[in-house]
């Protein structure tokens, strides 16, 4: 089952359900995921089984929806500050290739003896460990909150500063925290983990600076377990023209780290269990337009998409006008 939010005609917040190649239908009675999800976590009941407790009202054109900009992030929290953009790298197979030439060539050591190939090598030897062990942890970074947040179909905001504005297209895990401080995760969903790959390449130690932007994730999320094969294509339009594209692999037959071992080195941390907080947790990729030299444009619109993971996500980049930053003394 993919779900999702959408701003109804009126203006409302409505939860849309749908098998993958059927319509859309709005859910009884919720006016968002998160409460959904909680619900279900509370109660001890699968999301499946309550939405399906829940019925259907209308049919919804989520093709139409799309086209008037009524599309949510697929979950969202009424306070922000409760919404954690997080992620990790060098977690798919291929993934460290283009990172570890970037920092050998900026740090002159042979490429293959980074700290980059390190951490990979270490993933590889690791991060797959067996039922009741833990393994390796990987890398991790933060993005920021809820604010951060772009809906599909908006802008992915680049800040003034930025020396790039490129995509990375990735798996998502959602998850709320019930009130008892469980972890659940609702499903997966398409991401774009929106980075500043120039700023990186300077030193990885500029990895954190590089990672503060905004992401954008669903439309729709994929409730339960995903496949362990997962096929996607990324692509940049150009003044509606395909400037580049490439199919990208994730799951974990295609990934270094298990997503179990992943979650748990995130969520070991007790302020990632906070009651009622939503995460979305963005697991890497190995597909970057960067790689292939390509350099983006603010009006590029990224197009990011996997089969059985709902609409294509798409985001439009643009870039913000300096701001003068002044620390006042009180």
């Amino acid at each position: 089952m993919l779900i999702s939010q959408i701003k109804s005609t009126e203006g409302a917040t409505a939860v849309v359900a749908r098998a993958v190649g059927e319509a859309g239908r709005i859910v009884n009675g919720v006016t968002s995921v998160h409460a959904l999800a909680l619900e279900a976590a509370n109660t001890g009941r699968s999301l499946v089984s309550l939405i399906e407790a829940k019925g259907f009202t209308e049919t919804v054109d989520l093709d139409a929806v799309y086209a008037d900009g009524r599309f949510l992030p697929p979950i969202t929290h009424d306070d922000p500050a409760h919404l954690h953009l997080t992620g990790t790298g060098l977690t798919h197979l291929g993934s460290a290739s283009t990172r570890d030439a970037m920092h050998a060539a900026v740090s002159k050591v042979e490429e293959g003896a980074t700290d980059t190939m390190k951490m990979f090598r270490m993933g590889l030897e690791g991060g797959k460990p067996m039922a009741g062990e833990t393994g390796v942890q990987p890398e991790w970074f933060y993005k920021g909150n809820g604010m951060q947040a772009s809906a599909p179909g908006s802008a992915l905001v680049s800040p003034s500063f930025a020396l790039d504005g490129g995509e990375e297209p990735e798996m998502a895990g959602i998850y709320v925290i019930s009130d008892s401080g469980q972890p659940f995760r609702i499903g997966f969903a398409v991401s774009n983990e929106f980075s500043d790959h120039v700023t990186e390449r300077i030193n990885y130690l500029y990895l954190a600076h590089s990672k503060l932007r905004p992401a954008s994730f669903g439309p729709e999320i994929r409730i339960g377990a995903p496949p362990a094969d997962i096929r996607g294509t990324s692509r940049i339009i150009r003044k509606g023209v395909v400037l580049w594209e490439k199919p990208f692999l994730s799951g974990e037959a295609n990934m270094s780290h298990s997503f179990a071992n992943l979650e748990h080195h995130h969520f070991k941390y007790g302020i990632f269990r906070a009651p009622g907080d939503v995460h979305v947790h963005m697991f890497g990729t190995a597909t970057l337009s960067f790689g292939d030299g390509i350099r983006t444009e603010a009006g590029d619109v990224f197009e990011i998409e996997a089969a059985d993971f709902g609409l294509p996500l798409r985001n439009t980049l643009t870039v913000a006008a300096a701001e003068e930053i002044v620390v006042t003394q009180l």
